[in-house]
């Protein structure tokens, strides 16, 4: 790895580094050369240092403009993406002014300061920055070399794809531009090829399920609704920390305040809750205050809980990959884990893409307070051979009919109408 930086050799060693990560070993020398990249990748693969080290090996510690601007779709992911910053350029005997722009700091004091001066690096989340650069014009990108998109997916989720472009637009054309993403949606695609001709494409393959540690059991809903069985599931179980996942706010919000009502120790965390409270409640939750967390997919990415022993999918996600990112919560370090599933007959697509990845389900039930073992599988097995011969988009269940011949009934009117006549001759008689 060819770094020639003394401080940053210095901040590499200081934060522990054996050796580089995949992504790491594939995208640093290919930013170092200025090369625009999309990196494919999950949390924890190391990505943010991927695009970090480049930067500050690249970086003019000589002008005194923006040079790099980075994007976050959470105020939580882009205070780690600070932090990891701040602890590089505390390294350089050079002053490197790296500041951060996110929902609920002063904003007054923010557009002083920039009015003053400018950072050489940017980090904070689309909307704060579009805000500063574009309605307050005080954030001066038009200097910049790098621009960052981090969690591109999540952005394009979240609604920020218009902020991103808008920031993008205020650049150069030439501007080396870096996007990582868990997922590489049809959605986005489009972005990706107005700003980005021929980047270099990092496929980094997720760790498969199967090598965690973590049972993965699917609860049949039957003729009962949701929150009974969320219910009934709750009195079956006694987790340490239970994460309960549902696809928008506002069923978080639903079943929230039917478990706080119930009495349940709980919190919620979604994209529609302030940034401030969203810090209070972290806090709270990693302090070990509540017992269970009901969120949306903005918790699944970004934000370590520790101690969970049992992911709940209230709701399945509609994003499969999105089910790696939720159950990966859970069956951490040496800890075991559940990842719980309500699910119906419309998701039955979601236990090939898990057989897929190698993971055993185990179908569940619950009696009496108690999850136990129902023959599923062997029932799923039985169904598949029963349909066996059966195109569902043309209707052609095969049956074993004899081969009929042509002319057949004529014939059977024929041998008929013989048969009369046999029985009324001997009537006859």
């Amino acid at each position: 790895m060819n770094i020639n930086r003394e401080f940053v050799k210095k901040a590499i060693k200081k934060l522990g580094f054996v050796k580089f990560t995949e992504v790491q070993e594939k995208v640093i020398p290919v930013a170092i050369k200025g090369g625009n990249i999309i990196g494919c990748s999950q949390t924890g693969s190391g990505k943010t240092h991927a695009f970090l080290i480049p930067i500050f090996e690249n970086l003019d510690l000589e002008s005194e403009d923006v040079q790099v601007v980075i994007t976050s779709p959470t105020r939580e992911l882009a205070n780690q993406i600070y932090a990891f910053a701040k602890q590089i350029a505390e390294e350089s005997e050079t002053f490197i002014d790296v500041r951060k722009y996110t929902g609920g700091s002063n904003r007054a004091k923010e557009i002083d300061r920039l009015k003053k001066s400018q950072p050489r690096i940017v980090i904070g989340t689309p909307g704060k920055i579009k805000d500063l650069a574009i309605k307050e014009n005080v954030l001066k990108l038009y200097k910049a070399s790098v621009f960052v998109i981090d969690e591109a997916d999540m952005s394009l989720d979240i609604g920020f794809l218009e902020d991103i472009d808008n920031i993008a637009g205020l650049m150069s054309a030439d501007i080396q531009m870096m996007v990582y993403s868990a997922t590489i949606p049809e959605k986005l695609k489009p972005f990706l090829r107005k700003y980005m001709n021929n980047p270099y494409e990092v496929y980094i393959k997720p760790r498969e399920l199967s090598s965690l540690n973590i049972e993965h059991i699917f609860i049949p809903m039957k003729s009962k609704d949701r929150k009974t069985v969320l219910d009934n599931l709750l009195k079956a179980i006694n987790p340490y920390v239970a994460l309960i996942f549902c696809n928008t706010k506002d069923v978080v919000e639903q079943i929230g305040q039917e478990l706080y009502n119930q009495g349940y120790n709980i919190a919620k965390i979604h994209g529609g809750i302030s940034p401030r409270e969203r810090k209070r409640v972290m806090e709270r939750i990693n302090k070990g205050e509540y017992q269970y967390v009901i969120a949306s997919d903005i918790a699944s990415r970004g934000i370590d809980i520790d101690g969970v022993s049992h992911v709940i999918n209230y709701e399945l996600p509609k994003d499969m990959e999105f089910y790696i990112h939720r159950t990966g919560r859970t069956g951490r370090a040496s800890y075991s884990g559940m990842a719980i599933s309500l699910y119906s007959t419309k998701d039955d697509h979601y236990i090939d893409f898990l057989e897929g990845k190698g993971i055993r389900i185990n179908y569940k039930d619950i009696k009496e307070n108690q999850l136990v073992v129902r023959r599923e599988r062997k029932e799923r097995d039985k169904r598949q051979r029963v349909t066996a011969g059966f195109d569902k988009n043309k209707v052609n269940i095969k049956k074993k009919n004899k081969k009929v011949k042509p002319g057949y009934k004529k014939k059977f009117h024929y041998d008929l109408q013989k048969a009369k006549k046999k029985a009324i001759r001997k009537k006859g008689r």
